[in-house]
């Protein structure tokens, strides 16, 4: 697929994808929507252990396009709305962590975006808004994210405000893992995402799949879950070459299996 409004690299064993639309200050239209769905799916099929979310320009994202979106009747919506809770969905269905790299505003659908994400670092200028709350269009596909990703009261403040938090609350609250100088956002976005994807890249992805099937379980249905998922993990080539090195006192050699 030829890309437009993102480009899509390699960095030895991360994808890189970044958003290339910054004089729209990367708004989502559906051709955008597309192509990152598109380069997602690409990177759950490839060997990448990791996968950074990034974007050109002073704005990460500025949300849906609301230039794309005039006009559309309901069906239509319907249509664009469905493409974008896809992308969000496939962040954290594909194997490899995801992690954004947060420069400058990231609102509304981009704030989604953030929150779908498995990890973000940001620049200490960064912030983070969901709007539709001082307006006539609340952000309801945003909160699914959001309001798992932080705390229900602070997802809702921001909801129904619709005020922009700065980096230091969004860490506070959960939404980034990091904050940095604007200088070195790529450099710890990097450093994190490499701690995140050592060790099996197999166990990786059964780990962060399961975790997510878990957390909106019931704590009886959960632990059930995640005894028969621990369990039969125990059973691959690198579980059981775990035990081994660790009895044997050595590193281990992991051939995701």
């Amino acid at each position: 697929m030829h890309y437009e409004f993102i480009a899509l690299a390699r960095e030895d064993a991360f994808a890189v994808v970044t958003m290339r639309r910054p004089e729209r200050r990367n708004a989502l239209s559906e051709e955008h929507l597309r192509e990152l769905l598109h380069a997602f799916e690409g990177i759950g099929r490839s060997d990448a252990r990791g996968a950074i979310l990034a974007a050109e320009g002073p704005v990460f994202s500025a949300g849906h396009d609301f230039a794309d979106m005039n006009g559309r009747g309901l069906d239509e919506m319907r249509r664009l709305l469905s493409l974008c809770s896809d992308v969000m969905q496939t962040l954290q269905a594909i194997p490899q962590p995801v992690i954004a790299q947060v420069e400058g505003l990231a609102t509304a659908a981009g704030c989604q975006l953030v929150a779908s994400c498995d990890l973000a670092v940001a620049s200490d200028a960064a912030r983070f808004q969901v709007p539709g709350g001082r307006g006539g269009w609340f952000c309801t596909t945003p909160g699914v994210a959001l309001g798992r990703a932080i705390a229900r009261k602070h997802a809702v403040e921001m909801l129904l405000t619709g005020d922009a938090i700065d980096a230091p609350t969004a860490l506070a609250w959960g939404l980034v893992n990091r904050i940095a100088p604007a200088a070195d956002v790529a450099s710890e976005t990097r450093a994190l995402l490499a701690r995140a994807t050592r060790g099996s890249a197999l166990s990786k992805a059964l780990g962060k799949q399961s975790f997510y099937r878990q957390i909106e379980m019931d704590l009886h249905t959960a632990y059930a879950y995640a005894t028969e998922v621990m369990a039969s993990a125990s059973q691959t080539f690198d579980a059981q070459e775990n035990i081994r090195a660790f009895l044997e006192k050595r590193a281990p050699r992991f051939e995701d299996r």
